[in-house]
């Protein structure tokens, strides 16, 4: 078994093909990855080139950032990326993106390991733990960065950040130059290893990659690639005073980690063109040994003749769009190009300068080459490709981590564990089960287009995993007494107790039974009763007979009341011989059973009543304040009696009380001398035995 298999008992096939599985697919048809090494950890490709063999076919990676609780979107990027390295004989890394020391702790960093391995995933793999933080790269991070300045590729602004927001452009006005664009390059670095030795406050200027500030895709123009932070680290202290933006950061942990398919979801879409134009510009740094490689094939083109040497450098004019314009290099390149789209001849003139050109200022034209190059080996650098994938939208929810997180901080839950809340570790202690939220990420299946998923899907797949592995049990949440009045006639004592017997599980036999015993007085439910019964009501009313479930069939004489008019007792009388499993139990036939619970051995217990958080199916949609459409009635906590069964369970234990649902006991505040319930998913009508 694949170390990246659950962990727990039972795991679901995976769904039908999707996009992703096709691109895998595609990928390893076409030997894309093949022939790649794997350094023991993660660097750059000289240090994977000294490894082994890769043992994975394909590396994905989940990179939560460490600023809050996981959630069931996080659920679905997890079941992602883990899967599909399993699936596909690969290797599934969890990644810290933690280049934001404000707001990361190392408690999330903790929650985060926790929920991933709850969920019954492992980052452990042929001998290997793939568990890494981005703040373990910063030195390859910082070093990237003053690769780009000595190359003109990025420059540091001393703009304000109000300056900056003005100057961006909008959709459909290009933005505005910095009056820093263009400053040299000694300039550049000085000013930022300035910022490196922490000589300037927070706020003072930002480092940005020099693109193009007329880009239709805003993300293009001249995007913050570092920011001045004077703050304490959770895993690097001290040591630096400036951090990378994660969209900086992202390309680089992926290519440092020999990721294949870096899956993200749609909002990152408009960032991929970034991904790619960072990394094709750090080959020479990232990607030695492929780029002395490229240097040595176009050498080889250029010297098997005319016709080889004529057809890649017309290969290279119908990539000109991958040339920037922010160098003399670049600018004259751009320039030989144009004379030929005028000049089909001038190829021919020009191929000795496109070449000397090109050779003598290679490290400008990796991203022109990264495109050309694929005509000749399926991936000449081997950078990883990001591939986006609809986010799941999940109705009467917020997965937004700041709103979660501003919802423990103003009290209005009780902690990011809060059953109500969707995060792992609130549907953990609500009593959800691994495997019921992985079929639901199997079911909401991979696709581009967006949608609402309604929440009730995910209580179905909640019922199904549980419905063959809960026992059944029986409490009363509403209770009411019941007292059988004839009980000393028939068994000739008022103390006498009667033994009955039930499955654990109703298909499972080979479980085992539970025992409990039937006295004068009872615990039901107080809906179970009605002076004057609606039209259909088959349960308990003055003449009316019901079964008592595993117990005998009672007849109602009437009921007592207090003061207020307020039912304080439910009167009965028991009919002999019919006690279930018995001979003749089936002599009178009643459309009624109900749930009861002994008096003399009832466990009182508390349980928890939970219902959606909100009101509204899209709480935060279109800007709404999510906090106007919370639910008044999101929480009710009620005092009721369980079987004796359940008077000591185990934490995390789940059981199906008939006729109320499917319960967890609480494994936060779980006391063996009171038992408490969290209920996970109420019953549809019709079920349970009524």
């Amino acid at each position: 078994m694949s170390e990246h298999a659950p962990h727990t008992p039972e795991h679901h096939p995976a769904s039908s093909s999707n996009f992703l599985r096709q691109i895998i697919e595609r990928d390893l048809a076409a030997g894309r990855h093949q022939g790649r090494h794997w350094g023991g950890s993660p660097g750059d490709a000289d240090h994977h080139a000294r490894g082994v063999p890769d043992p994975a076919r394909i590396r994905t990676r989940f990179p939560p950032e460490p600023n809050g609780y996981l959630h069931i979107g996080h659920a679905k990027s997890i079941w992602i990326n883990f899967s599909l390295a399993q699936e596909y004989g690969g290797v599934c890394h969890l990644r810290y993106d933690d280049t934001n020391p404000e707001k990361e702790e190392q408690a999330y960093v903790d929650a985060i390991a926790d929920a991933v391995q709850w969920l019954g995933w492992s980052w452990h793999a042929h001998g290997t733990e793939h568990r890494y933080f981005a703040s373990d790269y910063f030195e390859t991070m910082a070093r990237a960065a003053e690769y780009l300045i000595e190359t003109g590729h990025a420059y540091v602004d001393e703009q304000t950040p109000e300056q900056m927001r003005a100057n961006r452009g909008t959709l459909t006005e290009p933005g505005i130059d910095s009056p820093w664009r263009d400053r040299p390059v000694q300039d550049n670095l000085r000013r930022w290893r300035e910022m490196l030795a922490g000589q300037h406050p927070d706020g003072a200027m930002v480092l940005r990659a020099k693109i193009d500030m007329a880009s239709p895709n805003i993300n293009l123009r001249d995007p913050t690639i570092y920011r001045i932070k004077h703050a304490t680290h959770h895993n690097t202290g001290d040591r630096w005073c400036v951090y990378p933006m994660y969209t900086f950061a992202h390309p680089i942990e992926d290519a440092l980690e020999q990721i294949t398919h870096s899956i993200c979801t749609l909002e990152f879409e408009d960032q991929r063109p970034f991904y790619d134009w960072l990394l094709e510009r750090l080959v020479p740094l990232l990607r030695a040994p492929h780029f002395a490689r490229a240097r040595q094939r176009i050498e080889d083109l250029r010297a098997q003749g005319v016709e080889a040497a004529k057809t890649f450098a017309l290969r290279c004019h119908n990539a000109a769009a991958k040339l920037g314009r922010n160098t003399d290099a670049e600018r004259r390149m751009a320039a030989l190009f144009a004379r030929w789209e005028h000049d089909r001849d001038a190829v021919l003139r020009d191929l000795d300068g496109f070449f000397e050109l090109l050779l003598a200022e290679l490290h400008h034209f990796t991203p022109l080459l990264a495109q050309v190059l694929t005509a000749y080996e399926p991936e000449p650098f081997d950078l990883p490709h990001q591939y986006e994938f609809a986010r799941l939208n999940l109705t009467y929810v917020v997965t937004s981590k700041r709103k979660l997180k501003a919802l423990v901080d103003e009290g209005i839950v009780t902690g990011w564990d809060d059953p109500r809340l969707p995060t792992i570790a609130g549907l953990r202690r609500r009593g959800y089960t691994p495997e019921a939220i992985r079929l639901f990420c199997e079911r909401t299946g991979v696709s581009k287009a967006g949608g609402w998923i309604d929440y009730g899907n995910l209580e179905v797949a909640l019922r199904d995993d549980l419905e063959g592995q809960a026992p059944r049990a029986m409490a009363v949440l509403d209770p009411v007494e019941l007292e059988l009045t004839n009980w000393a006639e028939v068994f000739g004592s008022a103390t006498h107790r009667e033994a009955c017997r039930a499955p654990l599980h109703p298909h499972h036999p080979g479980w085992g039974e539970r025992q409990f015993t039937l006295g004068q007085r009872l615990w039901i439910e107080r809906e179970d009763f009605a002076e004057q019964p609606p039209k259909g009501y088959f349960r308990l009313f003055p003449g009316n007979k019901v079964r008592l479930k595993y117990g005998y069939v009672v007849e109602c004489t009437g009921c007592e009341k207090d003061a207020q008019g307020q039912v304080t007792k439910v009167l009965a009388r028991v009919i002999p011989d019919t006690k279930s499993g018995t001979p003749g139990a089936d002599a009178i036939k009643v459309k009624g059973t109900i749930t009861w619970v002994g008096v003399h051995e009832a466990v009182a217990a508390q349980v928890r009543l939970y219902d959606r958080l909100f009101t509204d199916p899209q709480p935060d949609a279109g800007g709404k304040d999510f906090r106007a459409v919370l639910n008044p009635a999101s929480l009710r906590t009620v005092r009721g009696y369980v079987e004796p069964t359940l008077a000591n369970l185990p934490a995390e234990s789940r059981w199906q009380f008939e006729r109320h649902g499917y319960f967890c006991t609480d494994r936060l505040d779980h006391r063996p001398e009171q038992p408490v319930f969290n209920r996970i998913a109420t019953l549809k009508d019709g079920w349970g035995g009524r």
